[in-house]
């Protein structure tokens, strides 16, 4: 490989890794559908309700971290808690695809980099600002990376056929949420960006590198367009988190 002036431009096409998913993680019976959430509260009411079978387990430092089945009309769909974070989430996407689940829709909340965009507003995004590092080693750098047409399709259609209010447009996805400054916020905005959050462009590149349709929907969370936080009570909203896993369950399940 040659070495660039900095090493997270040191992209390596090569399919294989020394340390390679299918390889380690042996593929069992799931859904090819699967939700990600951010909603632990979601997922212990389904496991509370006696509706999530657990059918295998992913596993870091941090302990298990179970993939679930769940009967959605009749339909299979695996779900699970997503790690927080591009490096977390995109790992265990990227093995969740090694034990077999093929079509995605995540759901979770972003911070909102205007003020005029409400608490709870649905957001879908189209393309996340790569401020992270996780996605350079997926896809070769760019500024962007999009989510897959297909998948944002289908979230489109189910969106509409609910007459769900929603925004659609760009995120920017960061490592370091203590370090979104005013400037870089005014910076993300003046390209277009509507929301900030951790995740998006991992997920996205993940599931470009894999070949797998991928799309997120988000609602709006906290406010950090001020030189003062808002947290506008962004983890409170249970209401609106329940419905958002379901939206994303039926868009999931449109693929």
């Amino acid at each position: 490989m040659r070495r660039e002036p900095y090493p997270i431009l040191e992209y390596d096409a090569s399919p294989t890794a020394v340390i390679e998913p299918r390889k380690i993680i042996a593929s069992v019976d799931t859904p090819e559908h699967c939700v990600p959430t951010f909603f632990q509260e979601v997922i212990e009411r389904l496991c509370s309700d006696g509706r999530a079978r657990e059918i295998a387990c992913m596993h870091s430092e941090m302990g298990r971290h179970p993939l679930y089945e769940v009967a959605f009309g009749g339909r299979r769909l695996a779900t699970y808690l997503s790690g927080v974070t591009a490096p977390f989430a995109g790992a265990m996407l990227d093995e969740t695809i090694a034990l077999g689940c093929r079509k995605f829709v995540a759901c979770g909340s972003a911070g909102v980099l205007d003020r005029s965009i409400p608490a709870c507003q649905v957001i879908v995004p189209r393309s996340a600002v790569r401020d992270e590092g996780t996605s350079y080693h997926y896809i070769p750098p760019s500024r962007e990376v999009s989510a897959s047409p297909e998948a944002l399709s289908a979230l489109e259609r189910v969106l509409n056929a609910r007459g769900v209010s929603y925004i659609e447009g760009k995120t920017w996805t960061t490592d370091a949420f203590y370090r979104e400054t005013p400037a870089k916020v005014e910076l993300r905005r003046s390209e277009g960006c509507l929301t900030v959050e951790m995740e998006a462009a991992a997920f996205f590149a993940v599931a470009e590198f894999r070949g797998v349709p991928f799309a997120q929907v988000l609602y709006g969370g906290d406010d950090v367009s001020g030189a003062e936080w808002d947290d506008r009570r962004w983890k409170s909203r249970t209401e609106v988190r329940q419905a958002l896993f379901e939206l994303a369950v039926e868009a999931c399940l449109e693929l």
